[in-house]
């Protein structure tokens, strides 16, 4: 399972908290030490390999077949992160995975 999300909206949620957040609101200053500041930046959304591959299939119009190597390690199953942070501090995404295959596409065939 995979997470992906349009680089342009990364740098969007970016540029959203350097203008809009400040350290002193992320940080709990009552303990010893400061923790759990970090911001995770995603869709919180994921897909499998194998749909995403069907997906595009899909989307592009590719009439052949896919194969798949189950012979070879899955690496790490998922990479999910949690947006909740963000996404409490007002910042969303809006390109969702149908969109951002359509737009890499086009952009390939231009």
């Amino acid at each position: 399972m995979r997470e992906f999300l349009w680089s342009e909206e990364l740098a969007d949620a970016c540029v959203f908290l350097v203008e809009n957040v400040d350290f002193k609101d992320l940080a709990d200053f009552s303990q010893k030490e400061i923790r759990n500041t970090h911001i995770n930046i995603g869709t919180g959304k994921e897909i499998s390999i194998k749909d995403l591959a069907f997906l595009i299939k899909e989307k592009i119009g590719f009439k052949g077949e896919l194969y798949f190597n189950t012979s070879k390690p899955d690496g790490t199953l998922r990479k999910l992160t949690d947006v909740s942070k963000l996404h409490s501090l007002g910042w969303n995404h809006k390109i969702e995975i149908n969109e951002g295959i359509e737009r890499m596409y086009n952009w390939y065939l231009a």
